[in-house]
């Protein structure tokens, strides 16, 4: 399937507005809203409560929601202008097809038709599991449990995962392998009440805002922070002890406090006795971490390495926050684990101010992955290997063990596997691979021979624009529902306002897909969303991410409640492990050995120089959103490296140059951007844009062998001074913008 141009409002618009967006026809110069509805941010885990202001069918405006408890009215730059994307003039209205000179409107029963005779065309001939599917978590819980019975049940197929396995699956898979259940072990308000907060590859003042504020407000009362990152994050500028480790270090670190914590008696042998397995299997996992090594692995001095560990082992009260850095790694479990073992080695988890938490970088991140659109897990973050779960899902479902597919792969796997021509038609919701997925100009190559692909979105995205089929769907506003925070707080998500045009709800859509494959009796009681949450309650219950006495009234009254919550009557679960009482059957936490190994891909004389990516402040993810909002655009327009002065003078760069950043993948041409914040060995490029301008062009495939996520953060480069005409076209449209042109 050949890439064919797009219309001209997707080309004008692929990398971003250069004013905000507006109605078609503009708005009046002050709108009165005749209405405020009380929902909450459409981007980052945190899903902070927001009031949106409603003027006919348009959200055009916001207030704060400063009666929410989490951020208590407080937003973001990207939460204070998420509004304005509703008016974009290239929000889809009508179902698209591919033609030989682009995309055309097409009739709603036409495409319909098209789609479930292609679906049935493949599996026909190819088999149930050539059909895959991939879906986002800015879904809402409803909407993620769908998908996931959607698939199994009218495809049919096995091969379904999401793009939170680009996120928070290293976290989920550590935190069940030592837990037992996959959730922060506490509400955010424990933070102020601890006394020293570690830190680790989270840029939380840009990632997640509002969580600085708890920061501080435990920085108040006297607590201490260690953050530890390549980079010096706006956090880290602020911190008692920054730990500027080499990119793919971060388990040599916590073995050697674990190490140390061990050797200078600051373990709580009463707690790990009583309440834990496995501790000098992974004590003798770090037994050759000394202060000396873990110095020369690391790269950091040995004084504060030591001083880590004191702070650490010293505190009464202590919470570890980490995010993507140490996720994004082909080793991203053990890193988690050896997280875990810091904390527990201490014996402080599960009282007030002693916590320990992934922070969830996409909205429905922690929901997402609990209710069954992930390629192993079924709703309740069950196993989909696990007799005893598939048999309770098959009741609920009304479906046998039989009509139930097994394991699939996972998203980049299903990439793979396009590529290798195993998988020949896909149906994509809310995911935009093409830009998020590592080493991009692969997936475009897998992208190109699909023989039918069918995308669901609001906007054209980069991945959508191979599709041969678009239905149009709904924005975050546009519907019901709820969502489940990084604390494990399942919220309320209210409609707003009415999809415009032809566009309809995901779920609209995929139950009348259903319908017409034939698997209607599986999914024709779907008439709303509440009542979709009626079956998640059910399909949940008992497991660890028990829902089943969560209801939309009880979420309104107590503004969210913490799961699990197994019956009405029950209040939630804010802390877990209170009593040193785990989610193993035996009640008792893991330890898990974590032995050092080296990342998949290490710095040669070829590639002498570490690649890091990540995002900034105004940028959320792929951009399909965040790239048209004008204000967001205009405060970054336009990617860059990020490199430090010593390394930029060895190498004749100096601010603003034309900069080549080669891997074994291809290479980017960008302006320098000379920090002192950055190590010396190491540069950075924020991955917010595609094509020519897409960091993900750099990374690796490499993929955890247990959590399948892969190696964002990590890649060997070489980076060298080039000419301003190797700028691209894009680029230098973006740097226009920058300047005001």
């Amino acid at each position: 399937m050949a890439h064919l141009p797009t219309d001209a409002a997707a080309l004008r618009s692929r990398f971003g507005p250069h004013l905000n967006s507006a109605p078609p026809g503009g708005w009046d110069a002050d709108p009165v809203p005749e209405r405020t509805v009380e929902t909450h941010c459409c981007f980052c885990g945190q899903q902070c409560g927001i009031k949106l202001k409603v003027a006919g069918n348009q959200v055009v405006g916001f207030d704060p929601w400063e009666a929410f408890p989490f951020n208590k009215g407080k937003l973001c730059p990207k939460g204070v202008k998420r509004y304005l994307q509703g008016g974009h003039p290239d929000r889809l209205l009508h179902a698209m097809k591919r033609t030989a000179s682009g995309f055309e409107p097409m009739g709603w029963e036409e495409a319909m038709e098209r789609t479930v005779a292609e679906i049935t065309r493949i599996q026909d001939r190819y088999g149930k599991d050539a059909f895959a599917m991939l879906s986002g978590v800015s879904l809402t819980n409803e909407k993620s449990y769908l998908a996931g019975k959607f698939a199994r049940l009218a495809l049919g197929t096995r091969n379904l995962d999401y793009n939170g396995r680009l996120c928070m699956v290293s976290a989920g898979a550590g935190n069940k392998k030592a837990f037992g259940v996959d959730r922060a072990a506490n509400s955010w308000e424990d933070i102020p009440l601890a006394d020293v907060i570690w830190v680790t590859g989270a840029n939380v003042a840009e990632c997640a805002p509002i969580t600085t504020d708890y920061i501080w407000r435990a920085r108040d009362r006297g607590a201490k922070l260690i953050v530890v990152d390549p980079r010096i994050t706006p956090l880290a500028r602020t911190a008692d002890l920054a730990l500027p480790l080499r990119p793919g270090t971060d388990s040599a670190l916590t073995n050697g406090i674990l190490h140390l914590l061990d050797q200078w008696n600051l373990v709580d042998r009463d707690f790990v006795r009583d309440h834990t397995n496995g501790f000098d299997e992974a004590l003798e996992a770090a037994r050759a971490c000394t202060p000396q090594w873990t110095s020369a692995v690391t790269g950091l001095p040995v004084a504060a390495i030591e001083k880590a560990a004191r702070m650490w082992g010293e505190a009464s009260t202590s919470f570890l926050l980490h995010a993507r850095g140490i996720e994004h790694q082909s080793k991203g479990v053990e890193n988690v684990n050896s997280c875990i073992n810091m904390v527990l080695a201490t014996g402080r988890i599960g009282r007030p101010g002693c916590g320990y938490a992934t922070i969830t970088g996409q909205g429905n991140g922690q929901g997402g992955r609990e209710h069954g659109h992930k390629c192993d897990q079924l709703p309740g973050n069950r196993d989909i290997e696990n007799p005893e779960h598939r048999a309770h899902i098959c009741g609920v479902w009304g479906c046998t063990d039989e009509e139930l597919p097994g394991k699939g792969l996972s998203a980049q796997e299903i990439m793979n596997a396009i590529h290798e021509g195993d998988i020949k038609g896909l149906l994509c919701l809310c995911f935009n691979p093409l830009v998020s997925l590592p080493d991009s100009t692969f997936t475009r190559e897998a992208l190109e021979k699909l023989e039918f692909f069918v995308s669901l979105d609001f906007f054209l995205s980069e991945t959508a624009q191979h599709a041969d089929i678009i239905f149009p769907s709904a924005l975050h506003e546009e519907d019901d529902g709820t969502s489940t925070s990084a604390e494990g707080r399942v919220i309320r998500i209210r409609k707003a306002v009415e999809p415009p045009g032809e566009a309809r709800t995901d779920w609209e859509i995929l139950v009348e897909l259903a319908r017409r494959l034939g698997r209607g009796r599986f999914f024709d009681h779907f008439t709303s969303p509440g009542a979709i949450f009626q079956e998640l309650r059910r399909a949940s219950s008992g497991g660890t991410a028990d829902y089943g006495g969560i209801t939309y009234e009880k979420i309104e009254k107590q503004m969210g409640v913490f799961w699990p919550c197994p019956t009405e009557d029950h209040p939630g679960t804010p802390r877990l492990f209170e009593g040193g009482k785990f989610f193993h059957p035996d009640g008792r936490a893991r330890f898990i050995p974590t032995p050092w190994r080296p990342p998949m891909e290490e710095v040669d004389a070829d590639y002498p120089v570490w690649l890091t990516s990540g995002r900034v402040v105004f940028h959320y993810l792929s951009g399909t959103q965040t790239r048209r909002i004008g204000f967001l655009v205009e405060q970054c327009p336009h990617p860059y490296v990020e490199i430090h002065p010593r390394l930029a003078a060895n190498l004749g760069i100096r601010e603003g140059d034309a900069t080549a950043v080669a891997t074994r993948r291809g290479e980017l041409v960008l302006p320098a951007k000379l920090v002192t914040t950055i190590r010396p060995d190491t540069v950075f490029i924020p991955y917010h844009w595609p094509g020519n301008l897409g960091a993900n062009r750099l990374t690796a495939r490499h993929l955890d062998p247990v959590s399948r996520i892969p190696e964002f953060k990590v890649s060997a480069c070489r980076v060298t001074r080039t000419t301003p005409d190797r700028f691209p076209p894009e680029l230098l449209e973006l740097m226009a913008l920058g300047r005001g042109e």
